[in-house]
């Protein structure tokens, strides 16, 4: 179990006993109690801006997917958030209901910190900073914080088993900060010693005679990692949380195990952030009972509210991919369990409105429902957004937005109040370079320039990376693991000489058997430089479809899978190497590349990261081929994966290509000629993350 075993810190063992937590939100129990913290108003500290929002993906989650009750969900945020407040509400909310057979979810967002416990001692304790964080006394800053080693006595001394918690804050900020446009969940300690009060308060629960297991789920594997939040599309939230909420939505319980850490770990890897969750286990003797159960579906989300006397729909897409939610069009459709459909009319944040279509249905639409995505409506044009650095000067911001003017059909200069894919700015090391960052603040590979770059240099310097990056943002946009209905199932092997071994494995989940638990799950692996990969690509449905695999090397080349075919000239006996569709039949399995002679291709050295989008229609895909053929490609050594010359034009070909693929009824095309429409029954896509070391 590799790399996510190493990141969680678990034996394998323990894995599996592990599932009984998030897998015991789904089942029937006595009752379902959570307690929900999230600070984004300090007293003297920094503002955060996403911790109300995590409480709100958290309670969304247990109540439509988990069957949580409203009323058994207590929040506690910003000023309700002091340290007194959240100890009195695990002892009386949980401590004094919570029975032997109940399920408890205890949240927090906020600032974390490192703290002794008194003057006399050099070990550093971990902390969560509640929104009273100080107080000062004769001088002396008195810290009000709750420690960590007493909050997971607080949760271990419940009566219960089924103990879940999430911490998405970090404890130790960085010494330098590159350039971004997301904040950290770690500040710098403030206060001289800690309250007399919580060292007491942790003491008396040290004597507690018994206690049970609780999982607790921290957003950092590592001290020195920093936990953040990013500005998506109309609203802020923790990386952890939303990464793993919105997988939550889309999964199902019986594989919530295998996967939700998982892709909650390559989602952030993907956003350019080097922060992996844990597991914080105190006590390791778990039981190994099963408890699997035959649920529902997931889905993109819920119906909050119904109106205007059941024309107009208020709902919830907390589980849209990211990328997906910000570029969801209107005339998007969705579909409730009884059938009826739901056509996005517009949207703010996480909640839209949608107008219900009234079919004529023996069941009602209610509040509360699931709803599925069904059909994906995008907009043509869409650009590469980047931020500028609030700490450029006043001239070298001017002259970096006239220089990005100039490709104003490709990239969009945005202001801090909105979603950027990337941002740029200045070395913090050195500060006469500019250069081309993540949100998180990781430098691009091959993205800085040399000391004393003019400003409008750096940006056409930049300029042959950017539709590189605009068209992995274009392809990550059919990313549909979640909601599509072809059933699809598709493997990354690493080719030794006894038999392949699976690393990295997807398959669409509205089609996947709830009652089997996936083999293979791995976090972001790492394929040795040397080694030979392929995939192993299965149709398990009864119509042929075509692939394209494309992909981004090292956040700066993309690249693609060529399927060069050997034609015959006719009236000659010379062959001429020819694009061709990869076909996988109905019922049948596919490795790629298929070569009889070397199984796989050849992984190079030096060290990069990569990731590979493999998209799967039910119509062939005839632009994308005709664009690759046009661009003049050389064909002499016919090399399985090579760079693409015109990367921005080919995305916008598979886009076409899905869209073609998916207008196959009158009621499905809207009328709009700048608008991408992808029905889920017609289209499967999946992201493959790894690291070549």
């Amino acid at each position: 179990m590799g790399s996510i075993l190493a990141v969680l810190g678990v034996t394998e063992a323990e894995l599996f006993t592990w599932s009984q937590h998030y897998q015991a939100l789904a089942q029937p129990t006595p009752r379902k109690l959570a307690l929900l913290v999230g600070i984004n108003q300090y007293r003297k500290s920094p503002s955060l801006s996403g911790c109300l929002t995590d409480v709100e993906l958290q309670k969304e989650l247990l109540i439509h997917r988990f069957g949580f009750l409203p009323a058994n969900i207590l929040t506690l945020t910003d000023e309700q958030a002091s340290r007194e407040f959240i100890e009195a509400a695990c002892l009386d909310h949980l401590g004094k209901q919570v029975k032997s057979d109940d399920v408890v979810v205890f949240h927090f967002s906020g600032y974390g910190t490192r703290i002794k416990l008194n003057e006399s001692e050099d070990t550093l304790q971990n902390a969560l900073v509640p929104t009273n964080e100080n107080l000062e006394i004769q001088d002396e800053k008195i810290a009000t914080y709750l420690l960590e080693e007493t909050l997971l006595l607080l949760l271990r001394s419940l009566p219960t088993e089924k103990v879940t918690a999430v911490l998405d804050t970090s404890y130790e900020l960085p010494s330098t900060i590159q350039p971004t446009s997301w904040r950290i969940r770690a500040r710098q300690e403030l206060a001289t010693k800690l309250a007399t009060a919580e060292i007491e308060f942790l003491e008396q629960l040290k004597t507690k005679a018994s206690l049970t297991n609780a999982v607790i789920l921290s957003a950092t594997a590592d001290p020195k990692q920093v936990a953040q939040e990013g500005l998506f599309s109309g609203f802020s939230a923790g990386l952890f949380t939303y990464a793993l909420t919105q997988y939550l939505w889309e999964t199902t319980p019986a594989t919530t195990l295998q996967f939700s850490l998982a892709h909650a770990d390559c989602a952030m890897s993907k956003w350019g952030s080097k922060q992996h969750p844990s597991l914080i286990n105190g006590k390791k003797a778990l039981t190994s009972e099963s408890l699997l159960l035959d649920q529902n579906l997931g889905a993109e989300g819920a119906i909050l509210a119904i109106e205007e006397n059941g024309k107009t729909a208020h709902i919830w897409l907390g589980g849209l991919p990211p990328q997906v939610l910000e570029n969801y069009g209107v005339y998007s459709r969705l579909t409730a369990a009884n059938g009826e459909q739901l056509i996005l009319r517009s949207r703010t944040g996480l909640t839209a409105k949608a107008q219900i279509s009234g079919l004529e249905l023996a069941t009602p639409l209610q509040v509360g429902q699931l709803i599925q995505e069904a059909v994906r409506v995008l907009p043509q044009n869409i650009s590469l957004n980047i931020a500028l650095d609030s700490g450029l000067e006043r001239i070298e911001r001017v002259d970096a937005t006239s220089a990005f003017a100039a490709m104003a059909s490709m990239v969009s200069v945005v202001t801090g109040e909105q979603p950027a894919d990337y941002i740029f700015g200045k070395l913090s090391q050195t500060p006469s370079r500019y250069g081309l960052f993540a949100p998180t603040g990781q430098l691009i590979a091959n993205g800085a320039g040399e000391v004393g770059e003019a400003v409008k240099v750096a940006v056409t310097r930049l300029a042959t990376k950017l539709p590189h990056l605009l068209a992995a943002k274009l392809w990550r946009l059919t990313e549909n693991e979640g909601s599509s209905r072809l059933p699809i199932k598709g493997s990354l092997e690493i080719v030794n000489g006894i038999s392949p071994k699976v690393i990295l494995q997807r398959e669409t989940l509205r089609t996947l058997d709830t009652k089997t638990l996936p083999k293979k799950v791995l976090s972001t692996p790492i394929v040795p430089i040397g080694s030979r990969i392929q995939y192993r690509i299965q149709n398990k449905g009864d119509r042929t479809v075509y692939l394209m695999l494309l992909g981004l090397k090292n956040h700066r080349t993309a690249i693609a899978f060529y399927p060069w075919q050997t034609a015959e000239e006719p009236n000659t006996s010379e062959t001429k190497p020819v694009l061709q569709q990869v076909i996988i039949p109905a019922g049948e399995t596919i490795t790629l590349p298929n070569n009889t002679a070397t199984s796989g291709w050849a992984i190079s050295g030096p060290a990069y990261e990569c990731e590979h989008q493999l998209i799967l229609s039910l119509a062939p895909f005839t632009t994308t081929l005709k664009a690759l053929e046009t661009a003049k490609y050389p064909t002499g050594d016919q090399q399985p994966i090579g760079a693409l010359v015109n990367p921005w034009e080919i995305a916008q070909a598979v886009l076409q290509d899905l869209h073609n693929a998916s207008i196959t009824t009158a009621e499905m095309n809207v009328a709009a000629n700048d608008l991408y429409q992808l029905n889920v029954n017609h289209w499967a896509s999946f992201n493959f993350s790894f690291h070549v070391n």
